[in-house]
């Protein structure tokens, strides 16, 4: 066994870790990774039937609508969005640990969840570009990495697909998780610009564009609608989890 090796089994014997989402005892060695096997059974995907674009739950046992009123006001860059899990008790704690505690480890158990998602018919047969989502110069120095950049190279890892930061953000303003959905649109318009170095090589490319939560779906529109510009034939989001207030209002 190599050195480094040994002292690092010694460590986790002697002070194992704590479960990502809820913090409870794990011992280093049960195989869970960072999140107990509690947290894992209680993540919970949505209820079917779905929007076939946006994958919201209907609420109905109907056939699912082409778009539904979450996504019909989506700008046509943004072809489809999948997730997932709902974004409630542990998905939300384990969101926020790697967004905000420095648990830059759960990118890669995140996104393997990520990559058994049923991708869309824009997706199937082909070899798409993995472009996260990116975010502030001030908030990368401030975190040290970008999350959806993690969670992209989770995902692609999984499925083989090339992994391509091709667009840059700008702009300090609020975070989107403080602001109504009303101004989410207008808090994130024009932010997301083209990396030159990179552009010819996305041209006529599927792009699966990945982020850690859709809401609103505002941030994820803007970035498509750049995207689409670069000459992209197609953009489908893939978040971790979405956000969905009808169950928020139920629970509470």
């Amino acid at each position: 066994m190599k050195p480094v090796s040994w002292a690092r089994d010694l460590f986790g014997l002697l002070l194992p870790a704590g479960c990502a989402a809820c913090g409870s005892w794990m011992p280093s060695a049960n195989g869970d990774g960072l999140v107990c096997g509690r947290c894992r059974s209680r993540l919970r995907e949505a209820p079917w039937p779905r929007c076939t674009r946006c994958h919201h739950p209907s609420g109905t046992g109907r056939p699912p609508p082409a778009r539904c009123r979450e996504c019909a006001t989506w700008p046509e860059a943004l072809t489809a969005a999948r997730y997932a899990y709902v974004l409630e008790s542990p998905a939300s704690e384990l969101v926020h640990a790697l967004k905000y505690g420095g648990w830059h480890e759960l990118g890669d158990e995140m996104g393997a969840a990520m990559a058994r998602l049923r991708m869309p018919t824009e997706v199937i047969g082909s070899e798409p570009l993995v472009v996260p989502v990116p975010t502030t110069e001030r908030r990368k120095r401030r975190r040290g990495y970008n999350q959806a950049t993690l969670l992209a190279r989770g995902l692609a890892r999984r499925v083989g697909w090339p992994v391509l930061e091709v667009l840059k953000r700008g702009g300090e303003g609020p975070t989107q998780v403080v602001l109504h959905p009303s101004q989410r649109k207008a808090n994130v318009r024009d932010v997301f610009t083209a990396r030159r170095a990179v552009s010819p090589r996305v041209r006529d490319a599927r792009v699966v564009l990945v982020d850690d939560v859709l809401t609103t779906g505002s941030t994820a529109g803007a970035a498509a609608t750049v995207l689409i510009r670069m000459g992209v034939r197609t953009v489908t989001l893939i978040t971790f989890a979405r956000a969905l207030p009808f169950r928020q209002r139920r629970a509470g």
